[in-house]
């Protein structure tokens, strides 16, 4: 009996999350449809439904995107909703193309940012560079701290920098998080090449075989994961000089350790 009554609790949830999750795929197919009657009259490069920027943001920001677009010719286009939505209707309403970006923030999702970009920007500027944008702008952190606006305006601020020089592999500026986790990836590094290079017996003073089978892996650590992101999205010298220190000291402490451990019997006798 008693198992008889877990195995109807066990189908009853497994039925309430089957019937959640197609009410939930169904809600969201919702956005696909044709709401025209949501676009303003006259046209323009930022619809805020949402109204997520003031009044002065909004118009600096349509004289910004219209003067870009004349120098350039890239189209930009920057789509606020929260409720409702335009759908595809946003697609004839702005003429999009192969050279044209759209941003759509709704801050109904865990990340307020997606992107609707055309193929000939992805010669520019690669869809990891996409991704990056997205959670780097868009997570909820940034956005709690700085403010949907902000969000949406310097995630601009990227695209166009990053159009005007001819393209960029990953997303320009070294947030403080960002960097912390390629110090902490250059220390392990250092830590993983030290203890690899420790001396197997008296005679040797660095174990240099060990250190190139190790290489790798400290190696990944320490360049990919390390200097890679700094490189590629600064030109400060700091954050590097300081990866690179980094490294150093954690290959030195794991190398003298096996001396401190050496010297620690010898003094207890």
């Amino acid at each position: 009996m008693q198992n008889c009554f877990w195995r109807r609790i066990l189908v009853s949830i497994t039925v309430f999350f089957l019937v959640g999750s197609i009410w939930v795929m169904h809600s969201q197919s919702a956005l696909a449809y044709n709401n025209p009657e949501l676009l303003p009259d006259k046209p323009t490069p930022v619809v805020d439904l949402a109204k997520t920027l003031t009044n002065i943001q909004e118009e600096q920001l349509v004289n910004d995107l219209n003067q870009f677009q004349a120098e350039t010719g890239w189209k930009l286009r920057v789509l606020t909703q929260y409720d409702r939505t335009p759908g595809r209707a946003v697609i004839k309403f702005w003429g999009l193309d192969d050279k044209s970006i759209l941003l759509v923030a709704d801050s109904r999702g865990g990340n307020i940012l997606s992107f609707s970009v055309g193929d000939a920007v992805y010669e520019l500027l690669p869809r990891t560079f996409w991704i990056e944008l997205q959670t780097r702008f868009g997570n909820l952190y940034f956005v709690r701290e700085e403010g949907e606006d902000q969000a949406i305006l310097q995630a601009l601020q990227s695209v166009k920098g990053c159009l005007l020089k001819g393209g960029c592999i990953a997303v320009p500026g070294l947030p403080r998080e960002q960097w912390i986790l390629t110090l902490i990836s250059s220390i392990v590094g250092g830590v993983i090449c030290g203890f690899a290079g420790q001396p197997r017996s008296e005679k040797q003073g660095f174990a240099w075989q060990w250190a190139l089978i190790f290489s790798p892996l400290w190696g990944i650590l320490f360049i990919a994961f390390g200097i890679g992101p700094v490189v590629t999205r600064t030109h400060e010298w700091l954050p590097i000089v300081r990866n690179i220190s980094g490294f150093l000291i954690g290959a030195l402490v794991a190398y003298l350790s096996i001396v401190f451990s050496r010297s620690s019997p010898s003094a207890e006798s």
